[in-house]
C-alpha cells in the first residue's frame, strides 16, 4: 500500500532531519578531535559544513511546510493521483539536496550562508522546486469546483507568490547578484531582519486557514486573535516599507525601533494561533514553539543593539542564537505541523522531552562558548580544559538529538 502525500512528507523531512544531524555530530566531533580532520582529507571541517546547514533549511525546516501546502490545494482529501504525483516532486526534491551534498563535498560551494548551490548544481533546486509548483498548482486547478471562492483566492495567491521563488533562488546563488563577502555592507539593518521576522510571522498565520484548521467559538477567545492578526500584519509591513533601506546603522534609534516592532508580534502570533483548534498532539509543541519564539525575537533585539551586536558577531553567541531559531522554534513548529497532518513526531511522544532538553542544553553550551570567547578572544587555542569539557558536551547533546530524530523517523515508517 501506497503512503499518502502526508506520510512521504514526514518521511522525507524526518529523513533530512537524521541526515542533517548526522552531519552535525560529525562536525561537533571534529571540533573535539582537530586531528581527525587529517583522517579524513580532503573531505574535512569546511566541506561537511554546508550540508548540515543546507540539509536542515531545505530537508528539515522546509519539507513540512510542503506538506502544509499539498493539504491545502487537495482539501485534506487526497486522492490516488496525488500520492503518486506528489511522491514523485517530493523524490525530486530529496535528489537535489543529495546531488547538492554531493556538490558541497566536492568543494563546489558559492561562500554565501544557505546559497551555497554553485555550477552544476545550481539548477537543481529550484527545478525541484518548479515541479513542485506544477503539482500544486495542477492539483488546484483539478479541485477548483470543490473550493470555496475565499479559499481559492487565497491558494491563487499564495501560488502566485511561491511561483517567483524557484527564479530568486536561482539569481540569489548567482555570483553576480551580490559577492559571498560584501565589503560595502556592515551586516543586516534593523529594516530587513523586521522584513525576514514579518514573512515568518505570515507563514504562522497562513498554516490555520491552510490546514482547514477550525476556528475557536468567540466565547472561547477565538475571535480576538483573527480579527488583530492581518491588520497588525499589515501596518508592520507598512512600518517596513516606510524605513530606509540598504546600509543603515544600528546605531540610529530608528533601526532599533523598526526590528523592536517584532516584540509586538510575540504576543500577536501566540494569539494568532491559539483562535484555532489544533489536535491535541500539536498542543505541546505549540507551547513549545510560543516560549522559542518569545525567546528569540528578545534575544535578537538585543543582540542587535549597540555593544551587544559587536560582542556577539563571529562567536557562540550567534551560533546560540541560530539554534535557538532552527533546533527551538522551527522544529517545535514543525512538530505542531507534523501533528496537525497525522504524522510523527507528533504520536511519537517519547522524543518530545528529550528533543527540547537537549535544545535547550545545547543553546547554553553554545552560549557559555561564546561568554568565554568575548572573555578571552585566544581561548579557543588555549588547551583548557574548560573548552575540551564544554565542546564533549556539545558532541554528548548531538548525539542526543540525533538519537530522537532517527526515533522519530523508525516511527514514522514503522
Amino acid at each position: 500500500m501506497n503512503p499518502s502525500p502526508a506520510s512521504t512528507v514526514a518521511r522525507h523531512a524526518l529523513g533530512w532531519l537524521v541526515a542533517a544531524n548526522g552531519v552535525g555530530v560529525l562536525l561537533a566531533a571534529l571540533l573535539l578531535w582537530p586531528a581527525a580532520n587529517s583522517l579524513l582529507a580532503p573531505l574535512t571541517y569546511g566541506r561537511w559544513v554546508p550540508l548540515h546547514l543546507d540539509w536542515q533549511l531545505y530537508g528539515w525546516c522546509s519539507l513540512p511546510l510542503i506538506g502544509g501546502l499539498i493539504a491545502g490545494v487537495s482539501g485534506g482529501q487526497p486522492t490516488p493521483a496525488d500520492g503518486k504525483n506528489f511522491r514523485f516532486v517530493l523524490r525530486l526534491w530529496s535528489a537535489a539536496l543529495l546531488l547538492g551534498g554531493v556538490s558541497w563535498l566536492g568543494g563546489t560551494v558559492s561562500g554565501k550562508l544557505y546559497l551555497d548551490w554553485a555550477g552544476w548544481a545550481r539548477p537543481l533546486l529550484p527545478l525541484a522546486m518548479g515541479a513542485l509548483w506544477a503539482a500544486l498548482a495542477a492539483r488546484l486547478w483539478q479541485g477548483r469546483a470543490g473550493v470555496g471562492r475565499g479559499r481559492l483566492r487565497l491558494l491563487t495567491l499564495l501560488l502566485a507568490v511561491l511561483a517567483a521563488v524557484p527564479v530568486a533562488l536561482f539569481l540569489a546563488t548567482s555570483p553576480a547578484t551580490y559577492p559571498a563577502i560584501n565589503p560595502d555592507s556592515g551586516g543586516a539593518t534593523g529594516t530587513s531582519l523586521l522584513g525576514s521576522n514579518l514573512a515568518l510571522v505570515a507563514i504562522a498565520g497562513l498554516l490555520p486557514p491552510l490546514l482547514r484548521l477550525p476556528r475557536r467559538r468567540l466565547a472561547e477567545g477565538g475571535g480576538a486573535g483573527t480579527r488583530w492578526f492581518w491588520p497588525a500584519w499589515g501596518l508592520s509591513v507598512l512600518v517596513f516599507l516606510l524605513r530606509p533601506h540598504g546600509e543603515v546603522s544600528h546605531h540610529r534609534t530608528g533601526e532599533v525601533a523598526a526590528l523592536g516592532v517584532v516584540l509586538a508580534w510575540v504576543p500577536l502570533t501566540i494569539a494568532g494561533l491559539s483562535a484555532y483548534v489544533w489536535p491535541a498532539a500539536a498542543g505541546r509543541w505549540l507551547r513549545a514553539a510560543a516560549l522559542w519564539w518569545a525567546a528569540l525575537v528578545l534575544t535578537g533585539w538585543l543582540i542587535f543593539l549597540p555593544g551587544f551586536s559587536e560582542a556577539a558577531k563571529f562567536t557562540h553567541l550567534l551560533v546560540a542564537h541560530s539554534h535557538l531559531a532552527l533546533a527551538g522554534l522551527v522544529s517545535s513548529m514543525n512538530g505542531a505541523l507534523l501533528a496537525a497532518l497525522g504524522f510523527a513526531p507528533g504520536r511519537a511522544s517519547a522524543g518530545f522531552p528529550w528533543w527540547q532538553g537537549a535544545a535547550v542544553a545545547h543553546i547554553l553550551v553554545l552560549l557559555g562558548i561564546g561568554v568565554m570567547e568575548n572573555a578571552d578572544p585566544a581561548w579557543l587555542w588555549s588547551g583548557d580544559w574548560t573548552v575540551t569539557a564544554l565542546f564533549a558536551a556539545r558532541l554528548a547533546i548531538g548525539l542526543i538529538q540525533f538519537g530522537v530524530s532517527l526515533h522519530w523517523l523508525r516511527k514514522e515508517w514503522a
